[in-house]
Parts: structure tokens; C-alpha cells; sequence
């Protein structure tokens, strides 16, 4: 049996905060505006991956007001998801991630973003090295991410049971 989740983020940009995408440190002067690290792609995954197996969603588990997840990686709301789907009985199978970003251009980064959430997943999974596909969309100068304003992430994985 296969199941399919989504997730969507996104979080403002602004100056003198660090930009994390898929686990990946970018070289950026702006940064998320968030309780964690701001990581939308990753915040997007942990959704997806709750949603496939019934699980809830990110601000059910990782409230932004308990201070106790105040700047933690968002690798550590992903590793969670992973427990959930393994106590439901399945593995990850693929996972198809967009970013939405107009402040920088993400292909010299796409592939390391790829190769981390891959590392990420694999103990959880059974992914092909191809398994895990990013890509990088603008929004041709539409609404607050278009605007250099914000950064937004979209996300669907598929689960198959273990069974």
C-alpha cells in the first residue's frame, strides 16, 4: 500500500538571519524570520511526512510558542516525522520538493540540498539515489516572495508500507 503527503512553508526574509533550505546553510543576506531555524523546505517536509501516515502537523508537535524548540534545527522536526512514519508501519519511497525563492538563485545549491534531506531520509527509507528531486521556482515578481520578501517551500513524499 502506498500513501502520499504534502506540505507547504514559508516564513518572511529579512536581514542578518542565517538561510537554511533543506538542511543546507545558504550564502544569503537575508535570512527566515522564525522560532526555529527558519527552515521552510524542511518545516514542508515534516509536514508531508506527518500528513502521509495521519500524523498531524508541524505546530501540533513543534509549537512556536514552547520555548523549548526556539532556534533548533528543523532536522530534529524531520527525524520526528521519521519515527512517525516508521511506527506506522512505513518507508519513505520519493520525495519531490519545490522552493519558491526570487532573492537568490538556487542552482549551485539544488544538488547539495538533494544529497542532504537523501542522508536525512535514508535510514527511514528505502531511497534510490535519485529519490529525492528539488527544484527552484520564482514567482516572476508576484505577491511578498516575488517581492524579496519571503521564501516558500512545497513538498510531497510518497510512503509504502512495510508490509
Amino acid at each position: 500500500m502506498f500513501r502520499i503527503g504534502s506540505g507547504f512553508d514559508n516564513h518572511r526574509l529579512v536581514p542578518g538571519q542565517p538561510l537554511w533550505l533543506g538542511g543546507v546553510e545558504l550564502d544569503s543576506e537575508l535570512g527566515c524570520e522564525a522560532h526555529s531555524d527558519g527552515d521552510v523546505l524542511l518545516h514542508a517536509l515534516t509536514d508531508a511526512l506527518l500528513g502521509a501516515v495521519g500524523g498531524g502537523d508541524i505546530g501540533e508537535l513543534f509549537p512556536d510558542s514552547d520555548p523549548q524548540w526556539k532556534d533548533q534545527a528543523s532536522s530534529l522536526f524531520v527525524e520526528a516525522a521519521l519515527e512517525r512514519v516508521r511506527e506506522a508501519g512505513f518507508v519513505v519511497v520519493n520525495v519531490d520538493a519545490t522552493i519558491f525563492l526570487e532573492a537568490l538563485k538556487l542552482s549551485p545549491y539544488k544538488q547539495a540540498i538533494a544529497a542532504r534531506i537523501h542522508e536525512l531520509l535514508q535510514p527511514f527509507g528505502k531511497l534510490a539515489e535519485n529519490a529525492v528531486n528539488v527544484k527552484a521556482k520564482t514567482m516572476e515578481g508576484c505577491d511578498a516572495v516575488g517581492e524579496l520578501r519571503a521564501v516558500a517551500a512545497q513538498v510531497a513524499v510518497l510512503v509504502e508500507s512495510r508490509a
